[in-house]
């Protein structure tokens, strides 16, 4: 059961993510658009309350509560900027909006982007980590092995990322344009120097 809720949150994530922006920039409903979109962590209370509740009628804990927790903590994380970019381009197709700014690909500002999604992935699995550590208090010591799991679970995923951002911090990727290779300043008067002369004997 817990399996298909979860199927159909993330169904309904973006049957409402749609729907908002659709409302928003077709028909002009702003208002309504955003009550839809602000139907969106209903989704996320709706999937807790029956985990809880799942867990209150003695369901043993398994991996379905622990995806449960998953999957609210990555929604917490990256639903906002999701949903902040998909906005920037239904606005830029559908409104005739500038085109919103795509993510750097070179030097440190690639860094500082991997950097904030890393920090957003700390979040998700602090979030997930507490919805789990709640549910092992809440059952007790008895068959909490796999919520146990799910919180290594987040942890690592957190570490690797932070590991990948990192690389791009300490190893900033080069973009084209510094692979051609560097003018030598001290040639520069030089060669304005000749075409100086050049121009001063055609005006003689």
């Amino acid at each position: 059961m817990i399996v298909g809720l979860i199927v159909a949150c993330e169904v309904g994530f973006w049957v409402l993510l749609a729907a908002g922006l659709a409302v928003r920039y077709l028909l002009k409903w702003r208002r309504t658009s955003v009550a839809l979109l602000l139907c969106e962590p209903l989704l996320e209370v709706v999937l807790f309350v029956v985990g809880a509740v799942d867990l209150k009628n003695g369901a043993k804990p398994s991996w379905e509560h622990g995806l449960a927790a998953l999957y609210i903590g990555f929604t917490v994380a990256y639903g906002h900027y999701t949903i902040r970019r998909l906005d920037g381009h239904a606005a830029h197709r559908l409104a005739g909006g500038p085109r919103p700014p795509k993510p750097p690909h070179y030097g440190m500002a690639r860094a500082r982007h991997e950097g904030r999604l890393w920090l957003r992935t700390v979040l998700a699995a602090a979030v997930a980590c507490a919805l789990l550590q709640g549910a092992i208090r809440y059952v007790g010591d008895g068959g909490t092995e796999s919520l146990r799991a799910f919180q290594w679970v987040a942890l690592r995923t957190a570490a690797i990322h932070g590991v990948i951002a990192l690389t791009y911090l300490l190893w900033p990727k080069k973009g084209p344009a510094s692979a051609l290779p560097a003018r030598d300043p001290e040639h520069v008067p030089d060669l304005a120097v000749r075409r100086t002369g050049k121009d001063e004997q055609q005006v003689r």
